[in-house]
């Protein structure tokens, strides 16, 4: 699938949203995309997490660990399509971790999966709960990586790449403009 067609495609469902927003990061942007609007169609969901799969094979994962909420629909798409478990970290008192009896152990090979990377903040931390628990993280792969490279320490992958501005809420032109902050996202900082 190309960029392209991955960009039309979150057009198409709306999932391109412009305005002022607040990311999960806390850094505010004047454009934001909302995933869910595109993974709620399961036809979708399936096709993305393929093409994420195919590019991602040849790094050998035995499982998909993705950061919760927004992650965990590609997750699922990106394990179906190689044929290997899925699983979750969640927040828990500020932390992520594995819950709900997700087991992560040598000599697993971890492919971290997220819907949107903006700062690579979760997908460092949801790194480290592999790296904890004595797994190998083998890959990053990702539906849109929004501000480019992240010197992540293994192999990324991404459908498409997409450049909108961020900014410090302290220096936000949009803030000074008065524009009314949106926050979207499954976690607010």
């Amino acid at each position: 699938m190309e960029p392209a067609a991955v960009l039309d495609l979150f057009r198409s469902c709306g999932a391109l949203l412009e305005g002022h927003f607040q990311l999960s990061s806390g850094l505010h942007s004047p454009g934001y995309l909302q995933c869910a609007l595109v993974l709620e169609h399961p036809a979708h969901a399936e096709a993305l997490g393929r093409a994420l799969a195919e590019r991602t094979r040849a790094l050998a994962p035995t499982v998909a660990l993705s950061p919760a909420l927004g992650g965990v629909i590609i997750g699922h798409e990106v394990a179906r399509g190689l044929g290997i478990r899925a699983v979750f970290v969640e927040r828990e008192q500020d932390e992520l971790t594995l819950r709900r009896g997700f087991h992560i152990a040598p000599p697993d090979r971890v492919l971290i999966v997220e819907d949107v990377i903006t700062t690579g903040g979760a997908t460092r931390a949801t790194m480290r709960v592999a790296e904890a628990a004595g797994a190998q993280v083998v890959g990053v792969a990702t539906l849109i990586n929004r501000l480019g490279d992240h010197a992540f320490t293994v192999p990324f992958e991404t459908l498409a790449t997409v450049s909108l501005p961020t900014y410090a809420p302290s220096g936000c032109p949009l803030c000074a403009g008065r524009t009314p902050l949106v926050k979207p996202g499954s976690r607010h900082t």
